[in-house]
């Protein structure tokens, strides 16, 4: 007789009669640790680990279980992929490009100057060749990797005083966080690579003369406003800023298809709902810092397209000395230019008009 058509027929008890064990998936207990470098007080960019680590609590019932720790915790806010690496930990949730030091290439896993938005950014990782060449990329360094939260387009950070061209960003001394640093170091500046809970310190100490972190929401929480109130716009380098979650090889590797596929799918959820969180509520905290002294002011164009310049000299640059970028940006660099053709015929048209209405 056939199998699934008994199945189908005879219901439990005819099964057990007929000698036909039903399927029974036992999963084995596991218990991992997340690595993250943010702090905690972040509730969207710290939190969407905790989204992730719940998704897989929930999907496993609770058989696979993840705990979630701050930036210097377990490791150095910086030293997390060295501890996926090696095993220290099991998963790490962070900014590629805050490692930009080991390999250029890190930093297209979550935003480069004057590089994909959000929405397109996710559409190369999950329709176009994006996941494909990262995972081939991070597979030196014994990680698999899942997209983990994006912020949407940046803010251009808090300033002490006004930008009126090119001439203020010589010498000026800005957190500013991962690869950008490179093109603000041609335009003259002097970037600095500080996490997350030592900003508002320097800025109020007079270390650094301006810093960048991620937009008005998470920007209100830190307090720079208090500081310094020019706040410019936009953040040239993260037109869609994503997170990642690095899973060590061996410990992903290791995981039945059941739990695999957990991984995935709370990863996407965790993906999705950072970037809500931020559209929802960047909106309030914006008018909050408003009222509050911020002053809202854009970049100067000459800025811009100084700044654009030199992004685009760095990466002809980088095509002749690095390997893994030329791969990797040859494919980024294909999609964008495709990406920014569409998105000028519709969204970008749609969004001018609707911003230009009186609603």
């Amino acid at each position: 007789m056939d199998r699934r058509s008994l199945i189908k027929h005879a219901g439990v008890a005819g099964v057990l009669a007929a000698g036909v064990a039903p399927a029974v998936h036992a999963q084995a207990t596991i218990r991992w640790r997340l690595a993250s470098s943010f702090p905690k007080a972040l509730d969207t960019i710290y939190g969407a680990a905790e989204v992730f680590a719940k998704g897989v609590s929930d999907m496993s019932g609770g058989k696979f279980t993840i705990s979630v720790h701050p930036g210097g915790e377990l490791m150095p806010a910086f030293g997390v992929v060295d501890g996926v690496q090696q095993g220290t930990v099991e998963v790490a949730h962070t900014a590629p490009y805050y490692f930009h030091g080991k390999d250029e290439t890190f930093a297209i896993g979550t935003a480069i100057p004057f590089g994909l938005n959000s929405r397109q950014l996710t559409s190369w990782f999950y329709d176009g060749n994006g996941m494909k060449l990262m995972r081939e990329f991070y597979d030196q360094y014994n990680i698999v990797n899942f997209c983990g939260g994006n912020t949407g387009a940046q803010m251009g950070g808090w300033y002490r005083n006004e930008i009126k061209g090119l001439a203020e960003i010589k010498g000026m001394k800005m957190r500013l966080g991962g690869f950008a640093g490179r093109v603000f170091e041609r335009m003259g500046g002097v970037p600095q690579n500080i996490p997350g809970g030592e900003i508002y310190q320097a800025l109020e100490r007079g270390t650094i003369d301006a810093t960048e972190w991620v937009g008005p929401y998470d920007d209100e929480k830190l307090g720079f406003y208090k500081v310094a109130k020019n706040y410019y716009y936009p953040g040239w380098w993260e037109g869609g800023a994503q997170l990642d979650f690095y899973i060590n090889k061996a410990a992903f590797n290791g995981l039945s298809n059941e739990y695999k596929a957990i991984v995935e799918h709370a990863a996407a959820n965790a993906h999705t709902t950072m970037q809500a969180m931020y559209d929802s509520r960047n909106p309030a905290a914006l008018k909050r810092l408003v009222a509050g002294g911020a002053k809202v002011l854009p970049f100067p164009r000459a800025v811009m397209d100084e700044a654009f310049k030199q992004a685009m000299g760095l990466y002809e640059e980088l095509n002749s000395k690095n390997a893994n970028w030329k791969k990797v940006y040859a494919d980024y660099a294909n999609f964008r230019r495709d990406q920014n053709l569409w998105f000028r015929f519709t969204e970008a048209r749609f969004d001018s008009y609707m911003q230009a209405a009186k609603l």
